[in-house]
């Protein structure tokens, strides 16, 4: 195991780390190159391409490469991967106007992979890659559009570069991209570590863990199974995320305690953590269990009971544990108990020490008064009739005045009318008298509708055995009734309330006689007329009231005569709805409005056109009547205080 302490840094270390010169990489793999005397020798990254280098700088041997790959990330980033044959490729790499170019020196490229690959279609920064041998090397060109960041590391045989979108976003940046000079934080985590530029080739892991605990203050613990080399290349990118790049690159994973950060192996990690948690499960199964009573006092025990044991991974089964399992599963241990008494209201707890503490506190939080809602409905009804009817009687009849003459002359189609009147007016001629009975024969009887009509003016003009007889008539109806329906009910939250006012209405109806006898048999059944209101209220975290109701309101409007009895007809008004309340806000739920306007004409033919003079020849009619229901829903929250 090695650590690293960052009191025994080098004094200049850290200014040549941030000034991110080609004479810090030089220095530091000098450095190194001496404590780790079986690492191999590396080549510092230059900004010259890599077939113009010294040859004897190079690696020994030749590899070459075995694919290039491209592929985009989900945050529309270009990845290009490079997979060499061998170990010790020495990449590098450097951007190049609007291009990004990657020399290998000591790689070839075989002739099938030297061809251009157009990758327009993956929308990513990257237009065109062109690959091509270059001297005893090979160079990819990576051609690019609009602002992006670059960033490079090898892991083993491949060579990654990421070519990330440059954009105001967090969530579309990716590693080690940085805007305005300054990083920018990762779509899945966020750094805030110092930035350090590295560009390292075929370095040792523990190398560049000694340079990240430098940077970072820390002191990092590194076990002896940490080993190999890596290749980056990482500009302006947070320290912590350098050491997450480096790891994640090598399989290796990290915790930290304090200041102090151990790095292991992941598979070495696990069982670490495997074999604590091992420990700590056979510690509790060694603790004397204890047994606590807990009163239940805003809630019911047996659904506090039923809550805890059916959770996922309980322990203990319905009314114990089961004493077959060593692991700590759920709210209770592995021999803990859990009993609840609903006479008393009591739950009692068997387990050990800790797990009861926890089981106290978790039903600490459950068992607490909840608020209490107060709901108020009210339901309007508003109708306005308006009706009006204008009328006419109008008939003449007579006779000739002569003794003795029987002719007469009548309108109206009253034959028997006008005969009499004949007859009356010869009876006063015989006896000398100028007075006789008259009968009334109407031409047009065409009165206002209502039959006790008192608003009426009539006109009779008699002279000569004639009879003029005119009668006017009108009518006017206004009628306005409201009807308000106030029901309250208070309950808890997320509670159903239900509460009904009204009354059963009764009527007969008539059923078949079992067997062969045709002789019905009546039956009298009942119809509920009521007035209803059902509501499940919730509130919510900032005070609402959220209001899961149905509202009805029923009436008998009459009675149907049948021949069996009288069947009641019953006016159904109702809403079923859900609506988010203000705490005191009234709120109409619904609303029906209804409107009829009617008007009739009766009239004589012909005549009844007449201009003026038709009026005595017609009835005219109008009827208006409206009808208004409103529902509405006021909430109040009523606070309860646990005492």
């Amino acid at each position: 195991m090695t650590v690293f302490n960052t009191r025994m840094r080098p004094g200049r270390r850290p200014l040549l780390l941030r000034s991110g010169s080609v004479g810090l990489m030089v220095g530091a793999i000098a450095a190194f190159s001496a404590v780790h005397a079986a690492a191999p020798a590396t080549t510092p990254a230059t900004v010259a391409p890599a077939a113009s280098a010294d040859p004897a700088k190079q690696l020994p041997g030749t590899i070459a490469v075995s694919n290039i790959d491209f592929k985009r990330g989900t945050d529309g980033s270009g990845r290009l991967v490079v997979k060499f044959s061998g170990d010790g490729a020495a990449p590098d790499l450097r951007n190049q106007g609007s291009s990004v170019v990657i020399d290998v020196g000591n790689a070839q490229l075989p002739a099938s992979l030297q061809k251009p690959l157009n990758v327009v279609d993956f929308a990513t920064p990257v237009q065109r890659i062109d690959a091509r041998a270059s001297g005893k090397g090979m160079q990819l060109v990576l051609n690019t559009t609009g602002n992006f960041e670059s960033m490079a590391y090898q892991t083993g045989r491949e060579y990654i570069v990421e070519i990330v979108p440059r954009t105001g976003a967090a969530s579309g940046r990716a590693v080690g991209a940085t805007v305005d000079g300054k990083p920018a934080a990762a779509a899945a985590r966020s750094y805030s570590g110092r930035p350090v530029t590295f560009n390292f080739q075929d370095v040792p892991v523990r190398t560049v863990l000694q340079l990240i605990a430098e940077e970072s203050g820390l002191n990092v613990v590194a076990a002896d199974t940490v080993s190999g080399n890596v290749t980056l290349r990482l500009m302006n990118v947070p320290w912590d995320q350098a050491l997450d790049i480096v790891l994640q690159a090598k399989g290796l994973d990290k915790r930290r305690s304090g200041n102090v950060v151990w790095v292991a192996p992941q598979a070495e990690i696990a069982k670490y953590e495997q074999d604590k948690e091992d420990a700590r499960i056979a510690i509790d199964n060694r603790v004397d269990l204890t047994t606590e009573y807990v009163q239940i006092n805003y809630h019911n025990a047996g659904q506090i009971f039923k809550a805890l044991t059916e959770a996922k991974g309980i322990g203990g089964g319905a009314g114990g544990g089961s004493g077959g399992s060593n692991q700590d599963t759920g709210f209770l241990s592995a021999r803990g108990r859990i009993v609840a008494d609903e006479r008393t209201n009591t739950l009692m707890i068997s387990d050990i020490p800790k797990k009861i503490t926890q089981m106290k506190e978790l039903i600490r939080v459950i068992d607490r008064p909840v608020d209490q809602v107060l709901i108020e409905a009210r339901v309007v009804i508003a109708t306005d009739t308006f009706a009006r009817d204008l009328g006419a009687k109008f008939g003449i009849s007579g006779a000739s005045g002569k003794a003795g003459d029987r002719s007469s002359l009548g309108f109206g189609g009253n034959t028997d009318a006008a005969s009499a009147n004949a007859a009356s007016r010869a009876e006063a001629v015989q006896n000398g008298s100028n007075a006789f009975d008259v009968t009334r024969s109407l031409m047009s009887n065409l009165p206002a509708a209502s039959v006790t009509n008192p608003s009426a003016l009539a006109l009779s003009i008699l002279n000569a055995g004639y009879l003029l007889d005119v009668e006017l008539s009108a009518m006017q109806e206004e009628g306005r009734g409201e009807v308000i329906s106030n029901p309250r009910i208070v309950t808890s939250n997320q509670r159903e309330a239900v509460i009904r006012q009204g009354q059963e209405v009764g009527y007969v109806t008539i059923s078949p006689q079992q067997g062969g006898n045709s002789i019905p048999i009546p039956n009298v059944q009942f119809k509920d007329v009521l007035l209803e209101l059902k509501v499940t209220p919730t509130i919510t975290h900032d005070g609402r009231v959220f209001l899961n109701m149905n509202v009805k309101k029923d009436e008998v409007e009459g009675f149907t005569n049948t021949s069996i009895g009288q069947v009641p007809q019953i006016a159904k008004r109702e809403v079923n709805t859900a609506v988010l309340v203000q705490d005191g806000q009234t709120v109409v739920v619904g609303g029906v409005y209804e409107f009829r306007d009617r008007s009739d004409i009766s009239k004589v033919p012909f005549l009844g056109d007449v201009p003026f003079l038709g009026n005595l020849f017609k009835r005219k009619g109008r009827n208006k009547d409206k009808a208004e229901l409103l529902i509405m829903v006021t909430p109040k929250v009523l606070k309860v205080e646990q005492r």
